[in-house]
């Protein structure tokens, strides 16, 4: 059992006024959520977080800190259009209307000029699943009543680029034991964060940062990875990112902050980035030495070569000189991890694993229900054959203007191409309808997120606020005490004080 989380950063436009700050509708968006939401919601904890310290053993100081690393004390200005920063209580906080803690027990907040969506804490790939497509549903629903609140219309998009050379991430967390070292860890893991996009990849009209050479590449975010290993998550973007902040018992466990990867609206696509990436990582803490074989002698090189190898055969370069495929390292792996397979969900991540790996390699376009880039590539391919024609016997052009729009009404919340065809009953889901709707106002209740979402629900009038691993209590009439509940265990789902006052 390996907890395990998704936070997605939205793309916001008003399409009425495409120059509109980002960050004040990101800030209204969160409060129409709140308002949504009626009093079942809580501000932000910021205490104990620590965005700066590296896994390497070191931490950066704050005046080295370029700001995308500093998520730890944000707030908005509305009058002046600006992020600055307070103190209250001793701990940075920001304004009620930039953070949501909610009763699901996950967080709904600004990310720098992004709303974003941190699910709560789970167990396995199914739940992070359906966690990760119910913030989908808050995140429109919140969106719904921004428009009858403000009058205008706000369209959010469920991807990783604006068009203009920004990304914007949508980041995995999983829980390491502290044990294992983090350079193995590193190196092991990399040939599957590389490869897994054959199979995770949302899809991209344009190559390059900006779009600049026309084309169709697997992943969203692979033009956007330039190091190996760092701190950074919107510079010099690493394949491994280094932040500790474990959010946990820090001698016990390491929080390992996965940015690589794309945001999908195919559930198939979710489980199996969820649930092969924590196989690797228990073969990795077993100390698998088969492992070795895998590493890539160029892995920020090999993640754009991956990504824009549509037959999925191109040779990737190995540490020791030989070559391999995309497919065959994924293949690799999959063999490696059928050992650490020890439940009915692992057993459900290794059969889907096998099997997509199958049909991509016999029959592309069979993946299409379950591959998000095999399906928005089918789409695309059909568009452009519409308009073959003797002298363009290819049809649309990659360059074409109307592809790259298909490409940005793919991932549109709430009426987008994605959601059209899952609609039409073309994509294959993971988790139910009714899954997904009971966890928009329910927390998983094996880990700690059923004692932040419970207690928001059932007594907002006692919680000041709340963090991944606190909760802070306001009990006295006179609002001049605060009682900091920790929950440092995430897979401790019950505390008898929180308990108590649940129940009473």
């Amino acid at each position: 059992m390996r907890v395990v989380g998704i936070e997605t950063e939205y793309g916001i436009v008003d399409p009425d006024e495409p120059r509109a700050n980002p960050i004040l509708m990101s800030s209204r968006l969160v409060q129409a959520c709140r308002a949504g939401a009626g009093d079942r919601t809580a501000r932000w904890d910021y205490g104990g977080e620590d965005p700066l310290q590296d896994q390497r053993g070191f931490r950066r100081s704050r005046a080295q800190a370029t700001p995308d690393l500093l998520t730890d004390a944000p707030e908005f200005d509305e009058s002046a259009g600006e992020v600055t920063l307070r103190r209250r209580r001793g701990s940075w906080e920001d304004p009620a209307h930039l953070n949501a803690v909610l009763a699901n027990g996950a967080r709904f907040y600004v990310d720098h000029a992004h709303p974003e969506y941190s699910g709560p804490e789970v167990t396995s790939a199914h739940d992070a699943v359906v966690w990760d497509r119910a913030g989908d549903a808050i995140a429109f629903a919140a969106a719904q009543r921004y428009a009858a609140d403000e009058g205008t219309r706000v369209d959010l998009y469920k991807n990783n680029v604006d068009g203009k050379g920004a990304s914007y991430g949508t980041h995995e967390n999983f829980l390491v034991r502290r044990s294992t070292s983090f350079d193995d860890l590193a190196r092991r893991l990399t040939p599957h964060l590389v490869t897994r996009q054959v199979f995770a990849g949302a899809g991209r009209v344009g190559l390059g940062q900006f779009g600049e050479a026309a084309g169709f590449q697997l992943s969203q975010r692979a033009d956007y990875m330039e190091a190996e290993v760092g701190l950074e998550t919107t510079l010099r973007r690493p394949i491994v990112n280094t932040r500790d902040e474990p959010h946990a018992t820090r001698d016990r466990y390491r929080r390992l902050h996965v940015i690589i990867g794309d945001a999908n609206l195919f559930d198939v696509a979710t489980f199996l980035k969820i649930g092969t990436t924590s196989l690797v990582l228990a073969a990795i803490e077993a100390d698998d030495e088969r492992l070795d074989t895998l590493e890539l002698a160029h892995p920020v090189d090999a993640v754009q070569t991956v990504s824009r190898d549509l037959s999925l055969r191109e040779r990737l370069v190995l540490a020791d000189g030989d070559q391999a495929s995309a497919l065959e390292v994924q293949r690799a792996l999959l063999e490696i991890c059928r050992s650490y397979a020890t439940d009915a969900g692992d057993a459900a991540v290794i059969a889907r694993w096998e099997g997509v790996l199958e049909r991509l390699a016999t029959d592309l376009f069979s993946a299409a229900r379950e591959v998000e880039w095999v399906a928005k590539l089918q789409l695309l391919g059909r568009m452009r054959a519409r308009h073959a024609s003797p002298e363009s016997p290819d049809g649309l052009p990659w360059h074409d203007a109307r592809l790259a729009a298909m490409d940005l009404q793919w991932s549109r919340l709430g009426d987008g191409l994605a959601t059209r065809l899952a609609a039409a009953g073309q994509v294959e889901r993971i988790a139910t309808d009714e899954e997904v709707a009971a966890a928009v106002a329910t927390a998983p209740q094996d880990t700690r997120a059923r004692l932040r979402g419970g207690i928001v629900a059932a007594r907002p009038d006692v919680v000041d606020a709340a963090g991944w691993s606190t909760v802070v209590l306001d009990r006295e009439t006179d609002h001049g005490h605060l009682e900091v509940v920790h929950l440092d265990e995430p897979l401790a789902a019950s505390h008898p004080l929180l308990d108590a006052l649940m129940a009473g």
